[in-house]
């Protein structure tokens, strides 16, 4: 017979995990409805192809519509994390990296949906001339947003993994094995075998999500099984 505080306790992680797989289809959802179609490109980035061409503009603003909720969603999956971990000084210091990896997340999304937006304004409104040019240069002006974004992003999940491989949390440390990275790159090996359609480009926009979809099922599984979150 489970007592009130383990009821409790299983309730709260099972509320935060199912925020966790909820800010994956949010922003997983929009990673798709973004890029989703014909995948045939001609320039030097492979996501600025004939179906992003034609893509309506309604699916770029969604897409970014839904990183709001998206954003909430994962920081009360990320900061519930924080009770796995035993001592104070390791919780604070996997605090602020979460914090600072908020917002990122939604800088990079806006990053891409408004090159997307206007590659496909561009080609429906009589430029397709120059859409390819003028987004391939945006791109490359604001490139180093994307290797700044994705360091504050990344360092919570290293630091996680730190974590839990040497024991400092109430997960046992094989759960090292489940953290996001690992699971990017297992999908990232699928996602070379799948062939050149839709759904591989829409796969592989989404893979972070798709990534961290397995990532939080496994901390809610086996957390659950723990029941001694402090």
């Amino acid at each position: 017979m489970l007592d009130e505080k383990t009821v409790i306790r299983k309730k709260s992680l099972s509320i935060a995990m199912i925020c966790g797989i909820l800010r994956c289809f949010c922003y997983g959802g929009g990673d798709w409805l973004m890029i989703y179609g014909d995948t045939t490109h001609s320039g030097s980035l492979f996501w600025l192809t004939q179906g992003a061409a034609q893509i309506a503009g309604w699916r770029n603003s969604l897409a970014m519509a839904l990183a709001f909720p998206g954003i909430v969603f994962y920081g009360v999956a990320l900061f519930y994390l924080e009770n796995f971990i035993k001592n104070q000084k390791e919780k604070k210091i996997y605090h602020y990296l979460n914090a600072f990896g908020l917002t990122p997340w939604m800088t990079l999304h806006l990053f891409y949906i408004m090159i997307l937006y206007l590659f496909s304004w561009m080609n429906q409104n009589g430029y397709q001339d120059i859409a390819l040019t003028v987004c391939e240069a945006l791109f490359a002006h604001l490139s180093w947003i994307i290797y700044l974004s994705e360091l504050f992003m990344l360092l919570v999940f290293i630091y996680w993994f730190y974590l839990v491989v040497c024991g400092k949390t109430t997960l046992p440390k094989w759960m090292g094995a489940t953290n996001v990275l690992v699971f990017y790159g297992i999908l990232s090996v699928i996602k070379m075998l799948l062939p050149d359609t839709a759904f591989r480009i829409g796969f592989t926009n989404g893979l972070m999500s798709e990534s961290m979809i397995w990532f939080f099922l496994f901390i809610w599984i086996v957390g659950s099984k723990k029941g001694n979150e402090k």
